[in-house]
This record gives structure tokens, sequence and C-alpha cells, in this order.
């Protein structure tokens, strides 16, 4: 799969699961819902109910920003299956133009963020350096 096709069906999945690794290298992955804007993944902090506002995630871009981002594809024919995933440096945005972009790209690919679902910030941002992915046969992009 090439680097432009990886970007296309990344950028149309739905969602996503953000791997990040603490300052001791332990990982934890979560599922996200994210924008693509060229080589720059967006994923927004959202007003759904969380344990706690202090996110893992958040902790471990900090002390280790190197990441990867993965979205797939999985159905019963596996003919159809496929995997994509960005690996970059990320970064949390708390203010700014880029935090404002971050949830208008978001606001426009789920309906559930122009309602009552605010996005409430921070952002991640993550600069995708390596871009890396597999499917089980050709298939028309749709």
């Amino acid at each position: 799969m090439d680097v432009d096709e990886a970007r296309w069906r990344f950028g149309a999945a739905r969602v996503a699961r953000l791997a990040t690794a603490d300052a001791k290298g332990a990982p934890h992955i979560v599922p996200v819902t994210f924008a693509l804007d060229a080589d720059r993944v967006y994923s927004v902090l959202d007003a759904k109910p969380k344990r706690s506002r202090r996110l893992k995630r958040l902790a471990n871009i900090a002390a280790n920003p190197r990441v990867a981002v993965l979205a797939d594809e999985y159905v019963e024919d596996w003919m159809r299956l496929w995997w994509v995933r960005a690996e970059g440096a990320a970064r949390i945005v708390a203010d700014g133009p880029e935090l404002e972009t971050a949830r208008e790209l978001l606001a426009a690919k789920y309906e559930q963020y122009r309602g009552a679902t605010r996005l409430i910030g921070p952002a991640i941002v993550v600069m995708v350096e390596r871009w890396t992915g597999w499917r089980a046969r050709e298939r028309e992009r749709t």
C-alpha cells in the first residue's frame, strides 16, 4: 500500500487507536475520534464522561512524545481487511488557533461534535513521520 492510499484509508476511518508509552516504556492504548489534515492527526478531548480529566494518554505524551495511531477495517470477508498505522511525534495543544482548527476539523467529520457533545480540549496533534499499511487485496476507492 502506498502512502497516498494509506493516508486516504486512514482519513476515511471513523475511529482509530492511539498508542502511547510512559517514560519507562509501559504501553497504553485507547480508541479515539480524530481528523486528518495532510500529515497531521488531530484528536480533541470531548465532554463524554471519563474517570478523570488527568488522562494517561496526555501524561504519556508529555513524558514520551513518540506515538502510533492505528485505523483498520475488520469484516467477516477477510479479503476486505486493511490497516494503516501513522507513527510520529505528538504534542498537546491547550489553546490558540491550532486547537480551534482541530475542533473545526472534528466537528466537520463527526456530527456528534456539532451537537451536545462538546470538544473541550486540549488537542493531541500527531505529526506523522511514517505511514505503513496493509490490505488483503486491491479494491476501488469509494
